[in-house]
């Protein structure tokens, strides 16, 4: 295992959801839902997720000065994330999603976000020693693409291992996508990026070639309770993934990446990280909320496929 930290650069959210029986239409609104307060953005649910799995982990984010980013930095040290790099913003609230979760566990998401949106190249060029002594960068898109863009141009230089949740779906530039060691886009992510719809293990296969010619070694695009396409080293594969019991696909794809870049740290081969993080991600949909919802160690290692 590398004694290197797994560096985190993202989004760190309050997520306040519904629980309704439906997602409203326009105009609608429905009565008899419940309400809860949870921890969420992208990036702090991956370092969540990575640290839950045994990932030593460095997070990199900027929250307001308020009482949300007090109380979310306070979750990070509990779940035994090295926080000294998390800038309070004194002029920006904290990010706040607006969830709302149906009967099926399906969502809808908005999301404002607040000091994520002001977490620039100049925030990271002060902590940019720490991002050069890193093990892996996991990243994702809910903070500002200029800076996505600068944490790779520093990955590319110093030879460290980038991985980038393309999320939420947006188109990038290819300057940007040659430098990325991982991309692990989602369905709908993936046609973003190439155009292609995703619906089965062929269309997966197409759009997973068209961003290898972009220049990325590795490419993992999620299909849910189907499991996950991987391309890599021009060989490919389909690991599949695990019918559960559906509570709140909130953050089942966080949960993947940060148990995926725990196993590549670890040193597992690709096709064992992927098969790894599938069993996370399934755990995580039987729970409601989003950091509330990502496994312990001993809980993926334990999964049993019979009683999944």
């Amino acid at each position: 295992m590398n004694s290197a930290p797994i560096v985190v650069i993202g989004s760190s959210n309050t997520d306040m959801v519904i629980k309704a029986s439906h997602l409203p239409q326009p105009g609608e609104t429905i009565l008899g839902g419940t309400f809860f307060m949870n921890a969420g953005g992208k990036g702090a649910n991956q370092a969540v997720a990575a640290a839950r799995l045994g990932g030593s982990v460095l997070f990199i984010a900027k929250t307001g000065n308020d009482i949300f980013g007090k109380q979310a930095i306070e979750l990070f040290e509990k779940e035994g994330i090295d926080v000294s790099y998390v800038i309070r913003d004194k002029h920006q609230p904290s990010g706040v999603a607006l969830i709302t979760v149906d009967d099926n566990g399906e969502n809808c998401i908005v999301v404002a976000p607040g000091a994520n949106a002001t977490l620039t190249p100049g925030d990271i060029n002060r902590v940019k020693e720490k991002i050069e002594n890193a093990s892996m960068i996991l990243m994702q898109l809910e903070t500002p693409v200029e800076t996505v863009e600068y944490v790779a141009g520093i990955a590319l230089t110093k030879g460290i291992k980038l991985i980038l949740n393309p999320a939420p779906a947006t188109k990038l530039n290819d300057e940007l996508l040659k430098k990325i060691s991982v991309i692990t886009p989602n369905q709908k992510e993936a046609e973003m990026l190439t155009g292609i719809k995703v619906i089965d293990e062929s269309s997966a296969k197409q759009a997973a070639i068209f961003l290898n010619r972009k220049g990325i070694e590795t490419i993992i695009i999620t299909m849910g309770a189907s499991g996950a396409f991987v391309l890599h080293e021009n060989r490919h594969s389909m690991i599949h993934g695990h019918k559960v019991k559906v509570a709140d696909t909130t953050a089942a794809g966080d949960v993947f990446n940060g148990a995926l870049v725990v196993a590549l740290s670890e040193g597992q081969k690709i096709g064992d990280a992927v098969a790894f993080a599938c069993k996370a991600a399934a755990i995580s949909v039987t729970r409601l909320g989003a950091q509330a919802s990502a496994p312990h160690r001993k809980e993926v290692d334990s999964f049993n496929l019979t009683n999944a």
